[in-house]
Protein backbone atom coordinates (compact mmCIF):
# COMPACT_ATOMS: atom_id res chain seq x y z
CA UNK A 1 0.00 0.00 0.00
CA UNK A 2 1.28 3.43 -0.91
CA UNK A 3 -0.17 6.93 -0.88
CA UNK A 4 0.54 8.88 -4.08
CA UNK A 5 0.03 12.64 -4.22
CA UNK A 6 0.39 14.06 -7.71
CA UNK A 7 0.53 17.73 -8.74
CA UNK A 8 -1.60 18.81 -5.74
CA UNK A 9 -2.66 22.47 -5.79
CA UNK A 10 -4.45 24.64 -3.26
CA UNK A 11 -5.00 28.38 -3.43
CA UNK A 12 -6.33 30.81 -0.84
CA UNK A 13 -7.37 34.23 -2.15
CA UNK A 14 -5.33 33.66 -5.29
CA UNK A 15 -2.19 32.73 -3.34
CA UNK A 16 -0.72 29.26 -3.93
CA UNK A 17 -0.29 27.33 -0.69
CA UNK A 18 0.36 24.03 -2.45
CA UNK A 19 1.57 24.46 -6.02
CA UNK A 20 2.10 21.18 -7.81
CA UNK A 21 3.14 19.08 -4.81
CA UNK A 22 3.93 15.46 -5.66
CA UNK A 23 5.25 12.66 -3.44
CA UNK A 24 4.65 9.07 -2.47
CA UNK A 25 4.32 7.74 1.06
CA UNK A 26 4.64 3.99 1.54
CA UNK A 27 3.84 2.14 4.72
CA UNK A 28 6.19 3.69 7.25
CA UNK A 29 6.97 7.19 8.45
CA UNK A 30 6.91 10.18 6.12
CA UNK A 31 7.80 13.53 7.66
CA UNK A 32 6.12 16.61 6.17
CA UNK A 33 8.45 19.46 7.03
CA UNK A 34 8.25 23.20 6.48
CA UNK A 35 7.95 26.58 8.12
CA UNK A 36 4.77 27.64 9.90
CA UNK A 37 2.05 28.63 7.45
CA UNK A 38 3.64 26.83 4.49
CA UNK A 39 0.76 24.35 3.91
CA UNK A 40 1.42 21.29 6.08
CA UNK A 41 -1.96 21.42 7.80
CA UNK A 42 -3.69 22.21 4.51
CA UNK A 43 -2.10 19.13 2.96
CA UNK A 44 -3.28 16.91 5.81
CA UNK A 45 -6.79 18.41 5.68
CA UNK A 46 -6.96 17.63 1.94
CA UNK A 47 -5.80 14.05 2.52
CA UNK A 48 -8.41 13.68 5.28
CA UNK A 49 -11.02 15.07 2.83
CA UNK A 50 -11.79 18.00 5.13
CA UNK A 51 -10.80 20.41 2.34
CA UNK A 52 -10.82 20.13 -1.44
CA UNK A 53 -7.71 20.57 -3.53
CA UNK A 54 -7.88 22.97 -6.45
CA UNK A 55 -6.02 20.47 -8.61
CA UNK A 56 -4.05 17.26 -8.60
CA UNK A 57 -4.82 13.75 -7.41
CA UNK A 58 -4.52 11.61 -4.32
CA UNK A 59 -4.52 7.84 -4.65
CA UNK A 60 -5.71 5.47 -3.50
CA UNK A 61 -9.10 6.86 -2.59
CA UNK A 62 -10.88 5.41 0.42
CA UNK A 63 -7.98 5.05 2.84
CA UNK A 64 -9.19 4.85 6.43
CA UNK A 65 -7.47 7.72 8.27
CA UNK A 66 -7.01 8.62 11.91
CA UNK A 67 -5.58 11.99 12.88
CA UNK A 68 -4.03 14.17 15.52
CA UNK A 69 -4.99 17.74 14.69
CA UNK A 70 -3.26 20.91 15.86
CA UNK A 71 -6.20 21.27 18.27
CA UNK A 72 -6.67 18.16 20.38
CA UNK A 73 -10.45 17.92 19.80
CA UNK A 74 -11.21 15.99 22.96
CA UNK A 75 -14.43 15.86 24.97
CA UNK A 76 -13.50 17.91 28.03
CA UNK A 77 -16.26 16.57 30.29
CA UNK A 78 -15.09 12.97 29.87
CA UNK A 79 -12.01 11.19 31.24
CA UNK A 80 -9.40 9.44 29.08
CA UNK A 81 -11.29 6.16 28.86
CA UNK A 82 -14.55 7.96 28.05
CA UNK A 83 -12.87 9.87 25.21
CA UNK A 84 -11.43 6.66 23.78
CA UNK A 85 -14.68 4.74 24.10
CA UNK A 86 -16.63 7.56 22.45
CA UNK A 87 -14.19 8.00 19.55
CA UNK A 88 -13.49 4.33 18.88
CA UNK A 89 -16.95 2.89 19.46
CA UNK A 90 -16.99 -0.87 18.95
CA UNK A 91 -13.28 -0.82 18.04
CA UNK A 92 -12.44 0.11 21.65
CA UNK A 93 -10.23 -2.55 23.27
CA UNK A 94 -9.77 -1.90 26.98
CA UNK A 95 -6.55 -3.97 27.21
CA UNK A 96 -4.86 -2.19 24.28
CA UNK A 97 -6.07 1.17 25.54
CA UNK A 98 -4.72 0.56 29.05
CA UNK A 99 -1.34 -0.55 27.65
CA UNK A 100 -1.03 2.49 25.39
CA UNK A 101 -2.16 4.93 28.08
CA UNK A 102 0.48 3.46 30.38
CA UNK A 103 3.18 3.77 27.71
CA UNK A 104 2.17 7.40 27.15
CA UNK A 105 2.21 8.15 30.88
CA UNK A 106 -1.53 8.57 31.32
CA UNK A 107 -2.29 5.56 33.49
CA UNK A 108 -2.42 7.45 36.79
CA UNK A 109 -5.03 10.04 35.78
CA UNK A 110 -7.90 7.83 36.96
CA UNK A 111 -11.29 9.43 36.40
CA UNK A 112 -9.86 12.93 36.05
CA UNK A 113 -11.78 14.86 33.41
CA UNK A 114 -9.91 16.04 30.34
CA UNK A 115 -10.75 19.66 31.11
CA UNK A 116 -8.37 19.33 34.07
CA UNK A 117 -5.49 17.87 32.01
CA UNK A 118 -2.37 19.80 31.12
CA UNK A 119 -1.74 20.59 27.46
CA UNK A 120 0.78 17.76 27.21
CA UNK A 121 -1.65 15.26 28.73
CA UNK A 122 -4.32 16.28 26.23
CA UNK A 123 -1.83 15.89 23.40
CA UNK A 124 -0.88 12.37 24.51
CA UNK A 125 -4.55 11.37 24.80
CA UNK A 126 -5.26 12.72 21.30
CA UNK A 127 -2.33 10.64 20.04
CA UNK A 128 -3.59 7.54 21.87
CA UNK A 129 -7.01 7.99 20.25
CA UNK A 130 -5.45 8.09 16.77
CA UNK A 131 -3.09 5.18 17.41
CA UNK A 132 -5.92 2.95 18.65
CA UNK A 133 -8.24 3.73 15.74
CA UNK A 134 -8.69 1.04 13.09
CA UNK A 135 -7.09 2.75 10.09
CA UNK A 136 -4.74 2.41 7.13
CA UNK A 137 -3.04 5.76 7.61
CA UNK A 138 -2.29 8.32 10.31
CA UNK A 139 -2.12 12.10 9.79
CA UNK A 140 -0.25 13.65 12.71
CA UNK A 141 -0.11 17.44 12.78
CA UNK A 142 2.61 18.61 15.19
CA UNK A 143 2.01 15.64 17.53
CA UNK A 144 4.81 16.59 19.94
CA UNK A 145 3.51 20.07 20.81
CA UNK A 146 3.57 20.55 24.59
CA UNK A 147 5.49 17.35 25.32
CA UNK A 148 8.63 17.26 27.40
CA UNK A 149 11.60 15.16 26.24
CA UNK A 150 10.56 11.97 28.05
CA UNK A 151 6.97 12.06 26.87
CA UNK A 152 8.10 13.01 23.36
CA UNK A 153 10.36 9.95 23.29
CA UNK A 154 7.51 7.66 24.43
CA UNK A 155 5.13 9.19 21.87
CA UNK A 156 7.69 8.80 19.09
CA UNK A 157 8.23 5.13 19.98
CA UNK A 158 4.47 4.52 19.69
CA UNK A 159 4.32 6.36 16.35
CA UNK A 160 7.24 4.36 14.96
CA UNK A 161 5.57 1.12 16.06
CA UNK A 162 2.41 2.14 14.19
CA UNK A 163 4.53 3.01 11.14
CA UNK A 164 5.57 -0.63 10.86
CA UNK A 165 2.14 -1.44 9.41
CA UNK A 166 0.53 1.88 8.45
CA UNK A 167 1.22 4.95 6.37
CA UNK A 168 2.17 7.64 8.88
CA UNK A 169 2.40 11.30 7.84
CA UNK A 170 3.95 13.44 10.55
CA UNK A 171 3.82 17.20 9.95
CA UNK A 172 6.33 19.34 11.82
CA UNK A 173 7.82 22.79 11.44
CA UNK A 174 11.28 21.35 12.03
CA UNK A 175 12.95 18.27 10.60
CA UNK A 176 12.87 15.81 13.45
CA UNK A 177 15.94 13.75 14.22
CA UNK A 178 14.35 10.43 13.37
CA UNK A 179 16.26 7.79 11.46
CA UNK A 180 14.59 6.09 8.53
CA UNK A 181 11.44 7.06 6.75
CA UNK A 182 10.99 9.73 4.12
CA UNK A 183 10.90 13.51 4.23
CA UNK A 184 8.73 15.83 2.13
CA UNK A 185 9.98 19.42 2.32
CA UNK A 186 7.29 22.07 1.69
Amino acid sequence: MELAVTNLKKYYDGRAVLDGLSFTAPVGLTRIVGDSGIGKTTLLRILLELERADGGTVAPQGLRWAAVFQEDRLLSQLDAEGNLRFALGTAYDSRKAAELLETLGLVDVGGKRVRDYSGGMKRRLALARALLAPCDALALDEPFTGLDAGNREAALACILRAAEEKIVLLAAHEDLDISGGHTVQL
